[in-house]
């Protein structure tokens, strides 16, 4: 995975810079995915008759418009050229023909009983069961069979318009030719039954069907195998009287066909002993071959159109298979978030509860910042109200906007600016630890305000010598707009109750840059900040546990943070988050085989960590997918009930969450479009992040606009100057 082109606040480039221009494409990418899927989807709805299927059927009408030697001929019917002929099979030839397949498990079945006989047969095929089964239309080709159209799914073509018959037809011949690169000129209608049937509503159709150049076959014997009458009675019903010859109907698909199969093999003997020729059409008729080969540019139409209904059908099963695996996923993650969170809960709120003996010694406060001059005051007046003995150490990274001077000119006691040349946020946060002067460390972000008690309660925990960093409760500050709501939510119930559920499992994968406190010591043992990715605290955090020490969460620790405001910026840092995500787990990939502590890390968080926070994710909007789906193709009650009930497992795990965290539950309204539109967001991030990582694409730092609206409860109030909103910047 390749590491970032990294600075802690990089420079925007110019207007209409390459970086400008490349960004719509790259947003492209993921939602053509998105659109391909849906294709797929349709596609596979298409060929497994869920779209556009019409399964009216014709009541019988009057026959007073169809010529008295159709309704008194053959089986077959010829209305090409204007003609009005019908033909019979000769005597002592049977034509054994088979509707509505290919089936993958009957079709084969029947196959091997001709094959084993010395049979031949017509095999009418649907178009959608050819383009699902190419290979089974090539083997009927092979082995000498005939193979006629049987519509492409199936309806009764005395209800459907002349253009509606043309696509039903030339749909049909496409998915023959895919499959064998063949075309037929031998036409089966559905539903149809011997020629005197034929009435003023199907004589018509029949009619057309002639000009556009094929024999309709019907059959003067029905083996009626589809009442799976028994083998007895299949073979009584097939067998014609007197030595006539016949064309008989059978089935090798829509259904359980294991009589027909029986009675075939039966049949087949049994007739031939007699005296019967099993000939396909063309044969038993004396006539040229229905088949006729397909070249050129026809032929590879068709061959493309079998090549995307296959990967549709496996796109499919994929795609089930992922949304099995991420509701397997949501609904784990959600039991154990709600079991583990219950637990951690239980624990540290217990009246006797400590984490050893009180921490009150001073602690050093680093406060990274470039261009920060709208959140910088309100950020160290927050921790000036502590109720804890704190240095803090502001660490300018050559900022642009004046930051370093404003906290200078605050004239506050215990306030210590370090400036330095842009560097990157890892190294703003070292330098600050050189030059700290206490033995635990808290770092927070420049656009974060900490509560009065927030950094008592961050490092109580370090009363337990094993715990080498604690991690804070990060809040959403600026709420009140819908993206904020979002965030909201997404803190309380996604970042929150995951670290209690981690904190129990021992695995927590993330201190947050908004609000988290370490033992220098345990710093000092991993070699401090990286900047070999791009999520500097889940790096870190990861190589603490593989070192050795307890990451834990301290629920009462709040802070205060300024979440993005437009939906830009919160692609920007969610993309940022995801990709160091992703550079973290692949760097720290090798504690799964090792030993000790590293290794127990290794295969209990990095798993836990690459589901729930890559492979969910980026799996979950099939959830929307399915559901739009279901809506549209059916079944549609079952479809919604299960979204329902989904989102309502979802509902019960946020509106713990806001308990645990004594939040408003007001805010919880906006949580099913939340669900709806925040999954894509998160699928199209973590899918940039995938290519931008399989490609060696670089990433960088990407500075989030700020406002400065974000203040804690109980903090100094900041002192407002004539002209403080206007504060240019300052080379």
């Amino acid at each position: 995975m390749a590491a970032p082109t990294r600075r802690h606040g990089a420079a925007p480039r110019a207007r209409g810079g390459s970086r400008r221009r490349r960004l719509p494409l790259r947003l492209l990418l993921p939602v053509l995915v998105l659109v391909a899927l849906m294709a797929m989807l349709m596609l596979r709805g298409y060929v497994h008759s869920e779209i556009l299927a019409d399964h009216r059927v014709q009541p019988p009408a009057a026959t007073d418009k169809v010529p008295e030697r159709i309704l008194e001929g053959g089986p077959v019917i010829d209305t090409r050229a204007g003609r009005t002929d019908s033909m019979s099979v000769p005597d002592h030839k049977l034509v054994l023909t088979f509707d509505d397949g290919p089936d993958p498990t009957w079709t084969p079945k029947v196959l091997d009983v001709l094959k084993k006989h010395h049979a031949h047969a017509v095999f009418f095929v649907t178009g959608t069961m050819a383009s699902r089964y190419p290979d089974l239309v090539q083997r009927m080709v092979d082995e000498g069979h005939e193979v006629g159209l049987h519509t492409f799914n199936h309806p009764d073509l005395s209800y459907q318009s002349q253009s509606r018959i043309d696509w039903e037809l030339s749909q049909n011949q496409l998915a023959l030719t895919g499959a064998a690169g063949i075309r037929t000129s031998l036409f089966r209608p559905p539903y149809s039954s011997f020629a005197d049937a034929m009435d003023n509503k199907s004589w018509p159709v029949t009619e057309y069907i002639g000009s556009r150049g094929y024999l309709t076959v019907v059959n003067n014997t029905d083996s009626e195998d589809w009442k799976k009458p028994g083998v007895d009675e299949i073979i009584r019903r097939a067998t014609p009287h007197g030595g006539e010859g016949a064309i008989v109907l059978m089935h090798d698909s829509g259904g359980d066909r294991h009589q027909t199969v029986r009675a075939l093999d039966r049949f087949l003997p049994g007739l031939q002993e007699k005296g019967y020729e099993f000939d396909n059409l063309s044969e038993a008729l004396d006539l040229p071959s229905a088949h006729s080969e397909v070249t050129g540019a026809d032929l590879w139409k068709a061959k493309a159109w079998v090549f995307l209904v296959q990967a549709s059908e496996k796109v499919t099963d994929a795609l089930v298979v992922g949304l099995a695996v991420i509701g397997t996923l949501v609904i784990g993650r959600f039991g154990m978030m709600l079991l583990l969170s219950a637990a951690h809960a239980r624990k540290v709120r217990r009246r006797n509860f400590a984490w050893g003996p009180p921490v009150t010694e001073p602690v050093s406060v680093l406060v990274p910042a470039y261009n920060e001059a709208k959140c910088i005051e309100n950020t160290v007046r927050s921790l000036m109200s502590s109720d804890h003995p704190i240095e803090i150490v502001v660490v300018d990274d050559g900022s642009t906007d004046g930051t370093a001077r404003i906290v200078e000119a605050m004239g506050l006691p215990n306030v210590r600016v370090v400036r330095q040349l842009n560097a990157g946020k890892p190294a703003a946060l070292n330098r600050g630890l050189a030059n700290a002067t206490h033995d635990i460390v808290v770092m927070m972000d420049g656009d974060t305000v900490f509560e009065p008690s927030t950094v008592r309660e961050l490092v109580q925990p370090f009363g337990d010598p094993k715990v080498g960093a604690v991690a804070g409760n990060a809040k959403v500050g600026n709420k009140d707009s819908l993206i904020g709501a979002w965030q909201h939510i997404e803190y309380v119930m996604g970042f929150n109750l995951d670290r209690r559920m981690y904190d129990v499992l021992g695995c927590m994968p993330t201190i947050p840059g908004a609000v988290g406190a370490f033992r220098r010591s345990a710093l000092e043992r991993v070699g401090g900040m990286s900047d070999d990715t791009l999520a500097e605290d889940t790096d870190v955090t990861m190589a603490l546990h593989r070192d050795g020490w307890k990451v834990v969460y301290a629920e009462n620790a709040r802070a205060w943070t300024e979440a993005p405001e437009t939906v830009q910026q919160l692609w920007s840092q969610r993309y940022r988050w995801s990709y160091g995500t992703m550079q973290a787990i692949w760097k720290h990939r090798r504690a799964v085989i090792d030993k000790g502590p590293s290794g127990r890390f290794g295969r209990v968080g990095l798993p836990f960590v690459s589901l729930f926070m890559v492979v969910a994710p980026l799996l979950a909007p099939l959830i929307d997918i399915f559901l739009l789906y279901g809506i549209i193709f059916g079944p549609t009650e079952k479809t919604i009930g299960a979204w329902l009930g989904v989102l309502a497992l979802q509902a019960v795990c946020a509106a713990y969450a806001f308990r645990l965290d004594r939040e408003r539950m007001t805010h919880l309204i906006s949580l099913p479009l939340q669900q709806i539109l925040y999954r894509q967001l998160m699928y199209v991030v973590l899918l940039q992040s995938w290519i931008t990582a399989l490609t060696g694409g670089r990433l960088r730092w990407q500075k989030l606009r700020r406002t400065g609206v974000v203040e804690a409860p109980g903090a100094i109030p900041a002192q407002r100057r004539r002209g403080n909103d206007d504060r240019r910047p300052v080379a």
